[in-house]
């Protein structure tokens, strides 16, 4: 002990020779040093057991912490909401001529990678020929988000009417024959790929779009 508390001596007056704004400075530096060099004192073993606890329980928390806004990265990633420089000309222009915002476009569909995905799942209506027509009218404006074609694809229809519990098999053409003003053909035929939507079509799909905000 004698001979540390010589060596602080020694330390305290080549401190006083610095200019008296560097001489706290410049003790504790050298006081530092000094402690380094010898063996730590009975508590200091302690307090750095404290601090790496304290240092491992940050570490750990900060995972936790982080984890979160990355999931919400990848979600936002994942489900994008849709510009309107991203739809196709003739979409574009659908929209203008009949109201439809962009924002209503972003209440029922999402975009992930390249595809457009749907949001909405109530067709709002009870009714199985009218769920299937307009099954038809909503695939025909996801199709249209990308391709400016108004345009489904009949199998499709009956596998979403089908997975919806509202397809009526005696009744499926006659349900579109009822609905045939809406779309490109005079008749329903067995023979039928694709339905395009006629003007009306489209008038009636643009009140559906509004109808299922």
């Amino acid at each position: 002990m004698t001979k540390l508390k010589d060596k602080v001596l020694e330390i305290a007056d080549i401190a006083k020779a610095c200019p008296d704004n560097l001489q706290v400075t410049c003790f504790e530096l050298l006081l530092r040093d000094l402690l380094s060099e010898g063996p730590r004192k009975t508590t200091k073993p302690a307090m750095a057991k404290e601090e790496v606890v304290q240092e491992e329980e940050e570490s750990s928390a900060a995972p936790k912490a982080k984890a979160k806004p990355a999931e919400a990265q990848k979600e936002a990633a994942s489900q994008d909401d849709i510009s309107e420089n991203e739809l196709h000309v003739k979409t574009r222009h659908f929209m203008k001529t009949r109201g439809v915002t962009i924002e209503e476009i972003n209440n029922l569909f999402y975009k992930e990678g390249d595809a457009f995905m749907p949001l909405y799942e109530d067709l709002k209506t009870t009714r199985m020929a009218e769920a299937q027509v307009r099954i038809a009218l909503m695939q025909s404006l996801r199709n249209a988000l990308n391709t400016g074609d108004f345009v489904s694809v009949l199998a499709d229809v009956r596998a979403e009417a089908n997975a919806r519990k509202c397809f009526d098999g005696p009744n499926y053409g006659r349900n579109f024959n009822t609905a045939a003003g809406l779309f490109d053909f005079d008749k329903y035929d067995k023979s039928l790929i694709n339905v395009r939507l006629s003007e009306d079509g489209k008038k009636q799909l643009a009140s559906l779009i509004k109808e299922l905000q």
